[in-house]
């Protein structure tokens, strides 16, 4: 009897485990694109609805500063103490950091796999981050408190570490428990070379420009997810960097300006009276106002008198992730209020680019106001444009922008670095690993931002064009959104994979799968519950399904996950009289990428109709029937007529095939509708 009630038992336990584990349905098919997107199980810190949860942790690095930069030498030297406070629950041995300047020489690892030549290649320079200290001051005793231990007296002392090309291990004298914190000492230099990858030297107009990024030791992330991120620097791939305050102090010629991240705390010290009443004026108003202007460059007048060759600036910055400046002698400086005078914008840039550079704080202001209008207040006192070597390139409160050719380019490199302060300067992802989760979200936001500045131009390169995107798909070349930036194999498959495409993918989102009214308010979200925190892709994803109320994973896995291609084709159309007069129309899904269907359809009495048929109609198969009913008979059938998708192969969108006298011919794609409109 026994032996019977336990066959009975494993009967039925076989029995619903079959039923709840059902073989996955075959890479390829319908059901396989609908299939629920598989993403990491949710917990207490990072939860099911994609909100941080209440356990939610992470790191905090706080930066203490002081640097000279030698003109002579064209280099950099400082010295820093970090105060690390573990938040995690986890007992640390040691300590990660980035060294980034190690790139920059012919042994280099970025060297062997991007070469010299390309954008962010090392350029024949030969430099690397010397290192003159690396240890921990002299900490007093910590009595027990709550959640952390007691800790003895320790006396300053060398720490031994390791370099590993861009990044370096600091072993700890005792072990950093969960909310304790550990203070670094590192001295270092650096020379700068010929490379101008993301910052450089260039000497223009009689003189030389500096703009410094990736220049101190900076603690690498420890999140919950990987632990240490510890990914080598090779060039093309970002950064992920932790948050906390940064107390700068840079010492330089006394007759150069600097523009940097942060809040300038001595401006008694390093400005002239005329020039800090100027700011003040900038500030309160909405017309450009020139700090120093291109004829007082030279002019000693436009520095603070003082007995010394040097002059020492000092910022700070609360809630950044990083910290870049530039200076130069020759800089003409002007400002201007945004946000009703909560931020200044400014721009710093030589005397022969005025003639474009005049209206780029316009450009700033006009950029920083629409994006705090349309997703998220912009959060800082500052945003400092500079004209340098560098291209395009965005830190915190400072973007680097090369162009000095046309009004237009510079309007669109300006607007793109001033719109990665959402991302990844709030929203805090990692670009190593997911570069398209702030340059793809910011080239999304371009998309909207440009036509307002110049309606009726043609949008700027990977700013979520479907033409571009489509040639790419069928190079066979494309590669999949997810890849790391640092393996794409070209230049185009790294611009389609990290920008245009992501864009592209979220404009299809907000205006054709959702709409805007219902899209906008769910990113505006997914911005305030990760301002200043590390989301992942899953978050993203579940914060877009929590708040539109859909299951995307057909969209997320084919858009984001694979090289998928949408090709949707219409076959024929068939007359049946069952019950009157009904048109078939024989749909197929000639890709493996499901979307929506959009229908334009010409009656025999010479009107027309729309028809929208859901994503879901590819659910089970890869063909579908629309039916129409009569008394009106269907004469021709056009997919997408306004061009809203990608579609690959449009030579299969129209039944008849051949346009004939009477089908409606698709009009061109409409300029892109501004965000916060109505369509």
């Amino acid at each position: 009897m026994r032996f019977c009630a336990a066959l009975l038992l494993l009967l039925i336990a076989t029995g619903a485990s079959a039923q709840s584990a059902a073989p996955a349905p075959a890479s390829g098919s319908p059901e396989a694109a609908f299939r629920r997107l598989d993403l990491p199980t949710p917990n207490a810190v990072r939860t099911g609805s994609g909100e941080p949860g209440p356990r939610y942790w992470q790191q905090r690095a706080d930066y203490v500063i002081r640097a000279s930069l030698d003109t002579t030498t064209r280099s950099v030297r400082g010295e820093e103490r970090i105060t690390y406070t573990n938040n995690s629950p986890d007992t640390l041995r040691y300590v990660w950091l980035h060294v980034e300047q190690n790139l920059f020489n012919s042994e280099s690892r970025g060297y062997r796999v991007f070469g010299q030549d390309p954008r962010f290649g090392t350029k024949g320079a030969e430099v690397s981050v010397r290192l003159l200290k690396v240890g921990q001051p002299a900490m007093p005793a910590v009595r027990a408190r709550a959640g952390a231990p007691a800790r003895p007296a320790t006396p300053a002392s060398p720490l031994h570490y390791a370099v590993n090309g861009t990044v370096m291990r600091i072993d700890l004298t005792r072990p950093l428990p969960p909310k304790g914190a550990q203070q670094l000492e590192l001295a270092w230099s650096f020379p700068f070379g010929a490379n101008n990858s993301r910052m450089g030297v260039e000497t223009i107009d009689g003189s030389t420009i500096y703009e410094v990024a990736q220049w101190y030791p900076r603690m690498a992330v420890y999140d919950d997810v990987r632990g240490w991120n510890t990914e080598q620097y090779l060039g093309q791939g970002e950064f992920y960097l932790e948050y906390g305050r940064f107390d700068v102090s840079l010492t330089v010629p006394s007759d150069m300006i600097v523009a940097a991240t942060g809040t300038l705390q001595n401006p008694d010290e390093v400005l002239t009276a005329a020039q800090r009443a100027r700011l003040a004026r900038a500030r309160a108003g909405d017309q450009t106002v020139v700090i120093r202007g291109k004829d007082e460059i030279g002019d000693p007048a436009s520095r603070p008198p003082t007995p010394y060759p040097t002059l020492t600036w000092h910022f700070t910055a609360d809630s950044v992730r990083d910290f870049a400046w530039a200076a130069a002698r020759h800089f003409v400086w002007d400002a201007v209020g945004v946000n009703g005078g909560k931020t200044l914008a400014m721009s710093f840039y030589p005397p022969s680019a005025d003639s474009v550079w005049k209206d780029a704080t316009q450009d700033a202001k006009t950029a920083l106001e629409y994006y705090s209008t349309q997703w998220a207040p912009y959060p800082y006192p500052y945003a400092s444009n500079v004209n340098g070597i560098e291209g395009g390139m965005e830190y915190p409160m400072i973007v680097f922008c090369h162009n000095r050719t046309d009004a237009v380019g510079l309007y669109s490199v300006t607007d793109h670095e001033f719109g990665h302060t959402w991302f990844p300067m709030m929203v805090g992802s990692n670009e190593r690993l997911y570069g398209w989760m702030d340059e793809g979200f910011n080239s999304f936001m371009n998309h909207y931002s440009f036509p307002r500045k110049f309606p009726g131009q043609p949008l700027p390169t990977a700013r979520g064009l479907p033409e571009t995107y489509i040639k790419n798909a069928l190079s066979g070349d494309e590669e999949a959104i997810m890849n790391p930036a640092d393996r794409m194999r070209t230049n185009e498959n790294w611009r389609q994979a990290l920008y245009n495409k992501p864009a592209l993918g979220l404009v299809l989102l907000r205006d054709h799968i959702t709409s805007p009214e219902r899209f906008d308010p769910v990113f505006r979200e997914y911005i305030r519950r990760w301002a200043y925190k590390h989301p992942t892709p899953a978050d993203f994803f579940r914060t877009m399904e929590d708040g539109l109320g859909e299951d995307l994973s057909w969209f997320w896995r084919s858009w984001f996950y694979t090289t998928d291609r949408l090709d949707q084709a219409v076959d024929s159309v068939a007359l049946s009289d069952s019950a009157g007069v009904v048109s078939r129309i024989y749909l197929r899904n000639a890709g493996q990428m499901p979307m929506p269907v959009e229908l334009a359809l010409l009656m025999d009495d010479g009107s027309t109709q729309r028809l929208r048929l859901p994503v879901e109609i590819w659910g089970l198969r890869d063909t579908y029937v629309a039916m129409i009913p009569g008394p009106r008979k269907v004469n021709s059938v056009v997919i997408d007529p306004d061009n809203w998708y990608p579609d690959v192969d449009r030579s299969n969108n129209r039944w008849p095939a051949a346009p004939t006298a009477g089908v409606p011919t698709p009009p061109a794609q409409p300029a892109p509708q501004p965000a916060g409109t109505t369509r």
